[in-house]
């Protein structure tokens, strides 16, 4: 479905890694005070003084992860640095670093790559993130790109899943299930380009669905809208395997139930209408659809009137003890017991 618009293809196997790793690199800038050394050594060499460090990798894996027939490689490059920026958002800290390793195989030429690490230095800059390093090696099928992420904060900012209390509000940014339903549009598409592949499909009607799976944001901003608000969450997690899943993991966590209320739900209106459009359920594609990289977080009951009013943030629902379980609480006022029926990386 993505035409070719270099036909031009270099070898990578002519550059050898290291000339690759020169090659790719190159545009690369140093941003953070804390970067002392980057690419070009042994080790990066980081200096985060009296702040502390907060670390996480993600894995990516063709065919697993992402689908090349619709995913372009340089939206692939931008959103394996968003999920992992992401990670960092969900702990309240500031992304700094990032490492970028791949594996290629040799039906990749060095076009494919420029493009796919395009979209990384675009991320990269958009988000301020050094990259500092990583590793190039051969795959004997596929591509797999593998992120490490580092981040800082402040001791007292940093915001784990375990701290939610059984009377805290349940926070979520922006809108959700987005993301799964522009994968379903995607999937349509590339199984009509399969029977037909001189099919022009017409997305506009799409758009933002299409751009929630291909180009995803992190919710940097959030720190510092909370910030303003002078809230600190009690617990927080980014939406990346679906809001029962992310739920629920808060709740393990913190040893507390949830009531989640179905009319809370923030849905975009282009989401609804292609619900109906697909026939499927829009409150289940919200719960149980992944990728939307939003941020699910807890507040103290006290502090609802400092949110209460923010557009960027819905209230959803609310932590309840232990015992009383996790549920949702349909439109008709019915609980249902919630099950994690997210994305799960495992299964077959």
């Amino acid at each position: 479905m993505i035409e070719d618009k270099n036909p031009q293809r270099t070898s990578i196997a002519q550059l050898g890694e290291f000339g690759l790793i020169e090659h790719l690199t190159k545009n690369f800038e140093v941003n953070q005070p804390s970067t002392l050394k980057a690419i070009g050594d042994d080790a990066a060499v980081l200096d985060f003084k009296d702040k502390k460090v907060v670390v996480s990798t993600d894995l990516m894996i063709e065919g697993v992860h992402f689908d090349l027939a619709y995913m372009p490689l340089k939206h692939l490059g931008y959103k394996a640095v968003v999920s992992n920026v992401s990670d960092i958002c969900a702990m309240n800290a500031k992304a700094t670093q990032i490492t970028v390793s791949i594996a290629v195989s040799n039906r990749f030429p060095l076009e494919a790559l420029e493009e796919l690490f395009a979209g990384i230095t675009l991320a990269a800059n958009e988000y301020k993130v050094d990259v500092i390093g990583g590793d190039t090696t051969s795959s004997q099928k596929g591509l797999i790109i593998s992120i490490t992420v580092l981040g800082e904060a402040d001791a007292e900012e940093i915001v784990y899943r375990n701290g939610a209390k059984s009377s805290d509000l349940l926070i979520v940014t922006g809108d959700i299930g987005a993301a799964y339903m522009g994968l379903q549009v995607l999937e349509r598409e590339k199984q009509v380009f399969q029977v037909n592949p001189n099919a022009q499909p017409d997305l506009d009607a799409y758009t933002y669905l299409i751009e929630r799976q291909l180009k995803p944001e992190a919710r940097k901003d959030v720190r510092t809208l909370l910030h303003a608000l002078e809230i600190k969450p009690t617990s927080m997690i980014d939406i990346s395997d679906g809001l029962s899943s992310e739920i629920m993991h808060l709740c393990k966590q913190s040893k507390v139930g949830c009531n989640l209320y179905e009319d809370k739900l923030p849905l975009d209106p282009q989401l609804i209408s292609v619900c109906e459009e697909f026939d499927i359920d829009s409150t289940t594609v919200a719960i149980n659809g992944g990728e939307d990289y939003e941020l699910l977080f807890t507040i103290a009951m006290e502090d609802f009137e400092k949110i209460k009013a923010n557009p960027n943030f819905s209230i959803i629902g609310h932590m309840v003890q232990e015992s009383e379980g996790i549920h949702l609480v349909t439109r008709a006022n019915t609980k249902i017991a919630l099950k994690a029926r997210g994305w799960n990386a495992l299964s077959e």
